[in-house]
């Protein structure tokens, strides 16, 4: 069973996801709810523990977006799935960065939740629309890679495991393959997927992001 956690100051919202993955298939429970951060990482432990998936928010208390808590979170090895009011490219671009799994205005509603909370719990990639309107791209549809990821794929390419690219990079297995998903997830927004290693291999040929050397 798909377990997550909650994290929303708004009860009205906690609930109606709470409904909401009570009647989804396969089933997902919500195994906590917290009405912030802070309160999310002082029951949490030092890892993400049983947890398949965190649904976050970003603002709290009428505050800015708070980035640094959903760093920490990231960083503990959560899979999070931010869904906010927020849709503003540049944020979303942010928390793509610092390792969210899938980003969600609160305007997609149910379906658009309950499909990226699946696609986390298999560590499979989601592209919701606001992903796909915030993640520009070339003229000529190549996808615009952050320098992280740019170092995330050729250390892929170039080791035998995830796990020896999470220890090169001082990372956890969980961020690469959280980078690993954003990437297919932006070449699939312009119509070129990439399911496999050696897909992604020759796309990143093609467009110049690696050369046959580095391999």
């Amino acid at each position: 069973m798909i377990r997550i956690a909650i994290v929303d100051d708004h009860p009205l919202i906690r609930d109606g996801v709470r409904g909401w993955c009570a009647a989804a298939e396969p089933h997902i429970l919500v195994a906590a709810d917290h009405p912030d951060p802070t309160a999310f990482l002082a029951s949490a432990g030092p890892d993400r523990g049983n947890l398949d998936a965190i649904v976050l928010d970003l603002q709290f208390d009428q505050r800015a977006p708070d980035l640094t808590a959903l760093s920490t979170i990231c960083t503990r090895g959560h899979r999070v799935v931010v869904y906010s009011q927020h849709t503003e490219p540049h944020l979303v671009r942010d928390c793509l960065d610092l390792g969210v799994v899938t980003y969600l205005s609160k305007t997609e509603g149910r379906e658009h939740l309950i499909a990226a909370l699946h696609a986390a719990a298999e560590v499979r990639p989601y592209l919701s629309p606001t992903m796909a309107r915030a993640m520009s791209t070339d003229a000529d549809d190549r996808p615009k890679l952050s320098q992280r990821e740019r170092e995330v794929l050729l250390a892929w390419f170039q080791t035998e495991s995830k796990a020896l690219v999470a220890q090169q990079l001082y990372i956890t297995v969980g961020t690469v393959n959280t980078y690993l998903e954003r990437i297919r997830a932006k070449y699939a927004s312009v119509g070129r997927s990439a399911p496999t290693k050696a897909a992604l291999v020759a796309r990143a040929i093609r467009d110049g992001l690696i050369t046959t050397d580095e391999l």
